[in-house]
Parts: C-alpha cells; structure tokens; sequence
C-alpha cells in the first residue's frame, strides 16, 4: 500500500493548551503497569524451550487473548508466545521489527527498520503491506474504530493512515519520531528526539491559535534535512528548479519538492487540505559532489554508492533499487525481485541495468538511463501489446472492469453489475515478448526439458493460432501435446509456458483436449500443484487465470464445475498471498464459478460461493477484485430466495456497507447500493 495517497480525511493540528488533556504521561498508567508486571511474570516463568529469536528483542506487545504475547527482533521475525512457549513464527520483513499495535483479537500491526508496515492474522497470515515511510520506523498506535492507525519513525514524519492509504503526513522538527499514542478524545501524540512532546487534534475547538501554528510551521521551515537520507534521494543543486516551481499544485499529501535559492536547497511539502507548499527545512550536503566526494547515499538506514529509481509501470509508484559496487549484480537483481513481488523474467534486465550504470557512473549525473522494465525486451505475464502494464485490468487495459451494458440514463440507475453469467476471462498478451523470454530460458533449461529449434516454431504457431493472429491456422493436436510438456518445467522457468497455456485454453479445440475427461484429471491436478502458496507469484497469478480462461468453453467448463470444491478449496490457500494481480485473478475465478451456478439449483455449490466471497472480502484490500467479489456475490444471491437467507446469515451485508462509500471508483459504491438493495 503505498503512502502519501490522496485520501478524504480530517486533517490533524498542533495543540498547545496541555490542560485540554490532563497528565498524558499519566493517563492510562495503572493499566500500563498491570501489564508490565503481568509480563514480569511471563517471562521469568520461560523455559529453555522458549528462547526462540536469535537476535535482540526490540518489541514486545500483550494481545488480547489470556496467555498470548508477540516479541518482535534484531532476527527480522515475529514470535507468537502463550505460557512461556513459542507457537509461531511469523517472517516478511527484511529488517528489525520495531513495533506492534493490536488492531482486535485477530489481528495486529507491526513495524520495522525495513520502513514497512504490516497487518497479520495471529495464525501467519499477512493480510497487508503498507509503504510511505522512508526510514525506520520505530511506533504505531491503532484508532479506537480498530482501522484506522498511526505511525512515526526516524524520516521525521507522524503519519496519519486511514482506509489502507496514509492521507496526511505531519512533519516535526527533530531528526526523530520516537513515539505515539492515541488518546480517548482521539488526538494523537507524538514524542521527538527534541525533547518536546506534541499533540495534534481534529477538533477545532482544541486547535492551536494562529500565532502558535506559525511560530511551529516557522520551526519546522528552519530545521535542516541531509541531502542523504532515503526521501530526498541524490541531488543535484543545478540540476533543481527555482521557486518558481511551486506555483505548480502538488499531486499528493506529503509531497515533497526541492527548490533551489541562489546557493541553498530547501525541502517543502505538499499541504491538500492548505492547498499550499509548506516549508519543511534547508537541505543540507546538498552540494552535487560525487560519489567519492559526497560519501554514500542513505537509504532505509543503510548506505549504499547507488540508489536507481525505477520505474515499473507508468502512472504507478516508483521503486529504489540500492546497489553497493562490492555487491554481486545478479544476487541484487534478485533480492529487488523478491522484495517488490516482481517475476523472475526480469532477472536478466536489472542485472544488466546495474552493471551497465555502475561503470564510473556519478549519482545524479545521468538522465539518460534506460529502465531495465521498459526497454525494448520488456515482457510481463499478460501485457497486451501496445504497453499495458501487467498490473492493469485484463478487460479493459486500464485497471478497470466494467459490464458491456451501459449506464441508464433515467433517473433509477439500471443494475449493469450482475448477474453476470457469461466468463470473465484474461485475454490480453503481447506474443512477441512471451516467445522471446521463453527461448531464452529455454537456452538455459535442463536437458531434459530443453526444446529444439522445431518445438520452439510448433509452439509459435499455436500461439499465433489461439490469439488470431493467424486465422488459417487451427491447433494442432501435437501442439497442445507439446505445450502441456513443457508446463512440467521447472518452477523458477516455466511462467512463458503457463503464459501460453493460459491464452491456448480458451480455444474450443485446445479446451477439448487438455479438459477431456480421459486427462482432466491430471490437467487439473498439474495446475493445483503449480498453485502451491509457496511457490512463485507469477506462477500463481498465471494458473488462477489459465483456470478463469477454461470457462470460455464447455468443456472447461464441466471440468470445473465437476471438481469446484476441490478447486475453491485449494484457490482459497492463496488468500493470505500478499500480491494483487493474485487477488483479481482468485475473485475472477470466484466470480466465473457464481456465474456457472446462477442457472443451477445447486445450493451446495452457491454456499460455498457465498462463503469463499465472504472470507475474501476480510483479506483483499485492492478495490478491483472486492469489486469482483462484490459481483460474484450479487450473481448468486439473485432470484434466489435461499442465497439470499445464507448470504445475511454469514453477515456480509456488514462486508458490503464498508465499500458503499467509497468515491473512487465509482463503480464499487454503485454495485455495493444494488447489493445491498438485492439483499
């Protein structure tokens, strides 16, 4: 989740009458010691068997449940401890956990050094990954609405997150956030490296007068910034725009912009609810020396002699990719893969990027720097030609999925969302990118299971067969037979043939031979196992939608249909997979089996529709596939009395209210209405 979105929230504003809240150092002491000594006596009463982090202990927190209790360490892992004894481990972040907050009795957040925030399942499950900071962060506190949170940390920023999205960065005037708290009027305190506490609120009537909000703002505007630290990256000082740039609105709260002034740099911030830049400083270091004048360049707490900023698909957010020169280029390509939940295939572009821009580069020097995920051998699992981003929505290219009906133009809008009863399939590929990568991998495959020359032009042909591209053609049985071998390649290679696979099945002659029921069987079992919840994402991604494609036949279809539990079931492992394309893809297939069932009598299979929406709607965040999900559940409770009674009885009227709301997309709010007025 990336920070510093443009989010409707409250904004907060400093308070400076101490009166208005009493002792804060105070308030909540009693319970505070009963849990201090409560823990006292945890831990002296731990075994041997208990000593489970192998680094310091940085966090500890109480959960709600008797007996349960979370340590977070130097180690990176999370420990789940109940009577002196360690019942679970929970791994994700790539540096020191921090810090925790418990969101309910399910459900908790956790800091770290690694500048992210998480929300977990007390049974291992991350449900979330939250990004905005942009150093350690060291403190969280939750809302009392247990959504809703606050954290702070050592890049000099409280900051306010509702919704999933952090909508208002405060700025303080020391060089750390060390701690916050919510109090029960709702104002959020924070305590700085400074030595001054300071208390922020959205009442009015608590609010600081005009000459106190100045005087700080006046604070904040002369504190000095490194020209090192993470946020700010590498500068250049005649390389910067004058003040004339900040006649130019910002794009979001918090943004930050650098501004030349004569010799000085100076940092402000975007302010939507001031509609203003606000000085947050003077940049200092900022003298555009080199690499081996300058020193290092700091990010996330580390430094490093590069820090590149990539960017992965146009209009989205950017990522850092840190490089030390005595650092191997292929093992930090592939750390940057795993780290930003990107596929393997572009091993081989990062590598070379990095080898090719750290030969005597200065930082900062260059502006011509080709990214290695946009140039000319870019290939993404199902990008359509023409240069949509694989994150983008398969339907439309635009990361939105919409009805093919139109919008009503009287007054009472028309349900356009659901039923929705014919498939919703992934269709888009860019043919050309898929077959280069896969030659290329094939170069490298095993024996076994390389290909030859020949293969490779039986397989081209079945692609351009299946995609149009070539109308005389029909596909052969020998093709199929030679694509179905090469899906038993292995893991870390076989995404461009699960790739072909997944545009193959949609064509009646290749959907009747792979889901006949002579092989169904064993075509199902293959796809499940590459589904694995600890495999690779894009293999992942690509088997949930080559199983959404079967549906574009009947044969597919029935083959589905005869093992839908089984396939719900083992879907459903990948709910706790933090990745959105593997969301979309999961609901999409929620929705294709709502859609089998609506002219079906079949109660068994709509409760297990009903049920398996449901549970995704408590662990999805990304809004196209709620909304996926939001129609798959409208699909099966229509014209159907029975659904309609199971569907309340699970409660996902409550599920469904969250989104009624929601302005962006609109779409999401619209459905939510008709829903809720179906139910």
């Amino acid at each position: 989740m990336k920070g510093d979105a443009p989010i409707n929230c409250s904004e907060f504003i400093l308070v400076t009458d101490p009166d208005a809240h009493g002792d804060i150092t105070a308030q909540g002491g009693s319970s505070q010691s009963e849990s201090l000594e409560c823990l006292a006596m945890t831990l002296t009463g731990l075994s041997p068997l208990s000593i489970g982090h192998t680094g310091s202990v940085w966090a500890v927190k109480i959960l709600p449940e008797q007996g349960l209790m979370l340590t977070g360490s130097a180690d990176k892992t999370i420990k789940l401890w109940k009577a002196g004894r360690c019942e679970r481990t929970f791994t994700g972040h790539e540096d020191c956990v921090r810090g925790f907050a418990v969101v309910n009795d399910q459900e908790f957040l956790s800091c770290s050094n690694d500048s992210s925030i998480r929300r977990w399942l007390v049974t291992g499950e991350c449900l979330e990954v939250y990004y905005g900071h942009t150093n350690f962060i060291y403190t969280l506190a939750v809302f009392p609405n247990g959504q809703d949170f606050i954290s702070a940390g050592e890049d000099r920023s409280l900051r306010i997150w509702k919704k999933g999205e952090c909508c208002q960065t405060l700025r303080l005037p020391a060089q750390s956030v060390w701690c916050c708290c919510i109090l029960d009027n709702g104002d959020v305190v924070a305590g700085a490296s400074d030595g001054v506490i300071r208390v922020f609120t959205e009442s009015e009537d608590r609010m600081a007068s005009a000459e106190d909000l100045q005087a700080f703002e006046d604070e904040l505007s002369k504190a000095t910034i490194s020209s090192k630290t993470g946020e700010l990256g590498d500068i250049k000082i005649e390389e910067l725009p004058g003040r004339e740039h900040l006649l130019e609105p910002g794009t979001r709260e918090g943004q930050t912009r650098l501004i030349k002034d004569g010799e000085k740099v100076e940092a402000f911030q975007w302010s939507i609810s001031d509609g203003r830049w606000i000085k947050i400083g003077d940049v200092v270091g900022s003298s555009g020396g080199t690499q081996n004048t300058s020193g290092k360049v700091l990010y996330e707490g580390k430094e490093f002699d590069f820090v590149f900023t990539i960017d992965v698909n146009e209009g989205g957010p950017s990522l850092k990719l840190p490089y030390n020169v005595t650092d191997d280029p292929w093992l930090t390509a592939h750390n940057f893969l795993q780290k930003n939940d990107l596929s393997p295939m572009f091993l081989d572009q990062v590598a070379n990027f990095i080898i090719e821009n750290t030969k005597g580069v200065t930082l900062g020097s260059e502006t011509g720097h080709s990214d290695p995920f946009t140039g000319a051998n870019r290939y993404v699992p199902s990008v359509a030609e023409g240069g949509s981003p694989a994150a983008a929505d398969p339907f439309t290219g635009s990361s939105a999925y919409f009805s093919n009906a139109h919008h009503s133009t009287s007054t009472q809008s028309k349900n356009i969302y659901f039923p929705k009863t014919d498939a919703v399939t992934f269709d888009q590929a860019n043919t050309t990118q898929i077959l280069a990568k896969m030659k290329e991998l094939n170069r490298g495959a095993p024996d076994d299971h390389r290909l030859t020359d020949d293969a490779i032009q039986k397989l081209e042909k079945l692609l351009s067969a299946v995609t149009g591209l070539s109308h005389a053609e029909t596909p052969a049985a020998e093709q199929i037979d030679l694509l179905w071998k090469t899906t038993y390649w292995p893991e870390d290679i076989v995404f461009p043939a699960l790739d072909i696979l997944r545009l193959a099945i949609r064509h009646p002659v290749v959907n009747e031979q792979l889901c006949h029921e002579d092989v169904r069987v064993q075509f199902c079992n293959h796809l499940l196992n590459l589904m694995n919840p600890q495999g690779k994402a894009a293999n992942q991604m690509l088997v949930l939608r080559t199983l959404c494609n079967c549906f574009a036949a009947k044969r597919g279809q029935e083959l589905l249909m005869s093992l839908r539990e089984t396939v719900m079931s083992r879907a459903m492992e990948l709910k706790g997979v933090c990745n959105k394309n593997v969301h979309i893809a999961l609901a999409t297939l929620v929705l294709n089996f709502a859609g089998s069932l609506y002219p079906v009598p079949d109660l068994e299979g709509k409760a297990q529709c009903l049920s398996v929406a449901s549970m995704l709607l408590e662990t999805v965040q990304d809004k196209e596939a709620v909304f996926r999900l939001l129609v798959a559940l409208g699909t099966t409770v229509t014209n159907d009395a029975t659904a309609k009674g199971l569907a309340r009885s699970l409660g996902v009227k409550s599920q469904i209210a969250k989104y009624a709301s929601v302005s962006d997309p609109a779409k999401l709010a619209e459905c939510c209405r008709l829903l809720l007025d179906e139910l």
